[in-house]
């Protein structure tokens, strides 16, 4: 079930809400067992047979859960890792590596026909995290499994995340406090991801999909080549942000209050900077995870430079079982590194001779420039089938050849999308809050001026929703991007 299938909206959420919130409110017992039930339901819907996994999963997890805290060991340790890690591996990696078994020394081994289970890279990384938590003495195990299951399956993250670390949801299954407001605020957030998904991130996939599908059949312009590319870009953008302001919205709903996913990447100047700010939870989970244990940045230039080869070649490898997310992955970690060498990050390091403030304006836009193509040529190499394919797109954008740098078909297809590139490009930076911010000192300070501003803001909430509703009824829908990792 997606949350922007009409079925979610009309008939799952509603209901679940009104059960939590009417028939149950009185028990937080029950109203745990009945979000995992929910959670379980949700999963079921689309991934009927692939909910035991995620049932067998909880209850290893819990299981391991306890022998961790029992002894505290690091063969309690590793048997956990080698569970989560074995189970994403099976369904996740050992088609890919079957075929390169084959290809590469003529194995001849039968290739499995195994199908990967929606969300599995989010969930097994939660339990994960249940683990880790415990060993390090920041959790207690979780004595009740349906609590447990509750954290690594419930529903509004489930399939995309955020990754939520135990520590966060443990004390929030018991002690939650929900409230009129947060319900609101929820609902609020809810929305404004809807729109970003349906409204934006639809429309882009259909401008990206078609010029990365003829750019494969030699039938595209340098310029439809870019404009493919920044779709993409956005597309990627508003799908993953909008599927996060939907699952935080829903965990306010009930009371949950979980950490942010994005803070608008697309103003970054930096390769760090990107990371710091694209897919929070994920980052913050390797460098916690992987990163500091290996030693982070304090043994020495060269073990810091292999600890990020490690943690972005397997930033790469959980994206995908193919070898363009492992050579996107090396891609953040060659600039990432060669930034880190040289402080690319230090002010001082940019100043102009005088270092006046036009000079100052002046590197802080290369910078800029610097971080968006190099994001575009990053989510080029992510969005290809092969590495081949990526980079002939990317040889097609450099002008390469004998490609035509445009024609009537490209400036059709140019002009048919300014309509919704202009606002996706201009909302991909904080451009809303820039505009709550004139608007409170402008208009807000008086009564009237802030009742004005809500009955507006509401009003063109429920006009975006209602047009989102409308494209869902006409079919014009596809899965997040992110059910495929």
């Amino acid at each position: 079930m997606l949350f922007t299938s009409l079925t979610f909206i009309l008939c799952f959420l509603p209901a679940t809400l009104f059960v939590y919130y009417v028939l149950l409110r009185s028990s937080r017992k029950l109203q745990n067992y009945f979000l995992l039930a929910a959670s379980l339901f949700f999963y079921a819907w689309g991934e009927p047979l692939f909910v035991f996994v995620l049932v067998f999963s909880i209850l290893c997890n819990w299981l391991l859960g306890f022998m961790i805290q029992h002894y505290r060991n690091k063969f309690s340790v590793a048997a956990m890792l080698a569970f989560n890690l074995g189970v994403l591996f099976v369904f996740k990696y050992l088609i890919f590596t079957v075929v390169n078994l084959n290809l590469w020394f003529g194995a001849g081994m039968a290739v499995p026909g195994i199908v990967l289970p929606i969300g599995i890279s989010f969930y097994t990384f939660q339990a994960i995290s249940y683990g880790l938590d415990i060993y390090r003495g920041k959790a207690e195990a979780q004595r009740n499994l349906l609590h447990a299951g509750l954290y690594i399956a419930f529903f509004p993250e489930l399939l995309s995340g955020p990754i939520i670390r135990y520590e966060t949801m443990s004390r929030q299954v018991h002690d939650r406090k929900e409230s009129p407001g947060l319900i609101v605020e929820g609902t609020n957030r809810f929305l404004i991801g809807f729109c970003k998904k349906v409204l934006v991130a639809n429309n882009m996939a259909l401008i990206a999909d078609h010029c990365f599908r003829i750019a494969g059949e030699g039938g595209i312009t340098m310029t439809l080549a870019w404009l493919g590319a920044i779709a993409y870009t956005l597309q990627i953008y508003y799908d993953f942000s909008g599927y996060s302001d939907m699952a935080i919205g829903l965990g306010r709903m009930f009371g949950f209050v979980f950490p942010e996913n994005f803070n608008y990447p697309y103003v970054s100047k930096s390769a760090s900077e990107f990371w710091r700010r694209w897919h929070i939870s994920l980052g913050s989970w390797f460098r916690d995870y992987v990163y500091i244990p290996l030693g982070g940045n304090r043994e020495g230039r060269v073990r810091t430079y292999f600890n990020l080869l490690v943690v972005w070649s397997l930033t790469g490898f959980w994206h995908g079982a193919n070898w363009t997310f492992i050579c996107w992955g090396l891609l953040w970690f060659l600039f990432i590194s060669l930034e880190k060498s040289v402080d690319f990050e230090k002010k001082a390091y940019y100043r102009f001779a005088g270092d006046t403030q036009s000079s100052r304006n002046l590197m802080s836009l290369t910078r800029h420039f610097y971080a968006i193509l190099l994001i575009i040529i990053g989510w080029v190499i992510f969005r290809s089938e092969s590495v081949g394919s990526a980079i002939n797109y990317l040889s097609i954008m450099s002008g390469a050849g004998e490609v035509p740098f445009s024609d009537v078909r490209t400036m059709a297809w140019i002009k048919e999308s300014l309509w919704f590139l202009i606002p996706a490009i201009a909302f991909s930076m904080p451009s809303g809050p820039r505009i709550g911010r004139f608007l409170d000192r402008k208009i807000a300070p008086s009564p009237a001026g802030r009742i004005g501003i809500s009955i507006v803001y509401s009003f063109g909430i429920i006009l975006l929703f209602t047009v989102a509703v409308s494209y869902l009824v006409k079919g014009m829908h596809n899965p997040f991007i992110y059910f495929n990792f």
